[in-house]
């Protein structure tokens, strides 16, 4: 019989478990289990089975529609009873829990869920319950009526550069935090865990993938290895000079081990000589972790994994580079490794920001002022669209329009309405009459009557009056009334002004 491989025997296991939690479970889970034969992994419908043996331990205490006595005893008629409500309770009862009351003494322990774990428990007795109403053995799925709790966000935790460079050195050298029974056990697995972390950083490999990798799957020669993947498929993965140095060391101290019956190809061994187990080589990412970076409790394989895809994504802004170097066939979910471009821009903001108003006054000293009159034949030969053109590059804060002034003179950034003037600055030209006539004192007045629009022209708080548009018909029509003449339009200015912020 030919020498199972380490995945191979993982599977088996895990369908030894499956087999054994099923016996204790109502028979429509066996059914169940057995329709995702060809679509999940041993490990998927590992989990189902779990999820399920915890909804049934809850609905055996706490429901009273089950008539039976054991779990393996629930028929189909019982489950139809069920009501929303009663997942509505479950759902809150899995937030805080204990184990069955037939376990062991040992084993009665306190478990929770955050709200991950509650929503991947319903979402799996909703597709039990669409399994059971799909082939028609209950009537309606309750499990869908009951919304799914609301998933928070959370920042993707990774590593600095400096904490990188913080943890390789703690990994590499140890650290003065090390109790001397520790730094002792550091001494034994310093080539094992430096050249575990490395690879981790270098290669964004799974933990799980890590804890496979044979002593064949290695090529330091190539610098390439040999992964299977999540879902079983192999994949070649290359990595850098400074991974194959430190594969290199630890195969050196690898040779002179003997390894346990049965663990003779693992790469990566404990001190017990047997493969590492994906628990241990979690804790020790999580140890070495807390010496540098201790606000990042949550440290952990997985993270490195994500400081890895963030690293690559930044060096290359290619996120389909990025999903194939992480074995992801969906881009969305690669999207949940790494932290975007716009992290490191909103820290650069926060580098930026003045709160004493400091930074803004020394930007607007170093704008210089674009104010300008443009010559009457501008206004009158340029067409809208070039002025637009002109508004565009020279990005103007405000453009307003102006009457002529008495001296056809340039209005300054500083303009403010004469002090002995009682009305605003009145149009002047040919065929227009003067303020001391009659004429000048009904359009003053037709003025003042007029709604006026004040625009920001120079430093806060200093104002600029422009008439709206409807004024100058006012004036006109006042003009035409008294003298019988009418006036040619005024002609108008713009100005162009540097940009002020409040």
């Amino acid at each position: 019989m030919p020498e199972l491989s380490y995945r191979e025997q993982l599977d088996q296991k895990r369908l030894e478990t499956i087999r054994l939690m099923l016996r204790t479970l109502p028979r429509s889970c066996a059914d169940f289990i057995r329709s995702l034969l060809s679509t999940t992994s041993t490990l998927t419908r590992l989990a189902y089975t779990i999820d399920l043996g915890t909804f049934f331990d809850f609905a055996m205490k706490e429901l009273a529609c089950f008539a039976a006595e054991n779990a393996s005893d629930v028929t189909d008629e019982d489950i139809a009873r069920l009501k929303p409500r009663d997942i509505e309770i479950y759902a809150d009862y899995l937030s805080l829990y204990f184990r069955s009351a037939e376990a062991d003494a040992a084993e009665q322990r306190m478990l929770k869920n955050h709200t991950y774990g509650i929503m991947r428990k319903l979402s799996t007795l909703r597709s039990y319950f669409n399994y059971l109403f799909r082939t028609q053995r209950i009537p309606a799925n309750i499990v869908a009526l009951v919304p799914l709790p609301k998933k928070h966000e959370k920042p993707i935790l990774l590593l600095e550069h400096d904490e990188m460079q913080k943890l390789l050195d703690a990994v590499a050298n140890g650290d003065r935090q090390l109790t001397p029974r520790q730094a002792a056990y550091h001494r034994l697995t310093r080539a094992r865990d430096f050249a575990i972390v490395m690879l981790f950083l270098g290669t964004g490999i799974r933990v799980s993938e890590c804890v496979g990798i044979n002593l064949e799957d290695v090529d330091l020669t190539n610098r390439a290895l040999l992964v299977t993947r999540k879902g079983g498929n192999q994949v070649i993965l290359y990595f850098p000079d400074e991974v194959a140095e430190a594969l290199r060391e630890y195969l050196q101290q690898r040779q002179t081990v003997n390894p346990e019956a049965g663990h003779e190809h693992a790469f990566f061994l404990s001190l017990q000589r047997r493969r590492m187990t994906q628990r241990t080589m979690e804790q020790m990412v999580k140890k070495y972790a807390m010496l540098v970076v201790p606000l990042k409790k949550r440290m952990s394989p997985h993270k490195l994994r994500s400081t890895y895809a963030t690293n690559l994504y930044h060096e290359t802004e290619d996120i389909y580079l990025v999903a194939e170097a992480l074995g992801h066939s969906d881009v969305n979910t690669t999207r949940k490794h790494y932290a975007s471009m716009s992290d490191a821009r909103m820290r650069q903001a926060a580098l930026h920001t003045r709160l004493n108003g400091a930074g803004l006054a020394a930007a607007d000293a170093a704008v210089t002022p674009t104010s300008e009159l443009l010559p009457d034949t501008a206004i009158g030969n340029t067409p809208p669209s070039s002025f637009r053109e002109r508004d565009e590059a020279q990005s103007p804060s405000a453009i307003i329009t102006a009457e002529n002034s008495p001296a056809n003179r340039p209005l300054s950034p500083t303009f403010s309405p004469p002090a002995q003037s009682a009305s605003p600055i009145l149009p002047q030209g040919p065929g227009m009459p003067s303020a001391s006539s009659e004429a000048g004192a009904e359009i003053a007045r037709a003025r003042e009557a007029a709604d006026v629009q004040c625009v920001a022209f120079s430093e806060p708080g200093q104002r600029f009056e422009e008439p709206l548009p409807d004024a100058d018909a006012s004036e006109t029509k006042a003009a035409e009334s008294v003298s019988g003449v009418a006036p040619r339009p005024p002609r108008r200015r713009r100005v162009l002004n540097r940009e002020y912020r409040d």
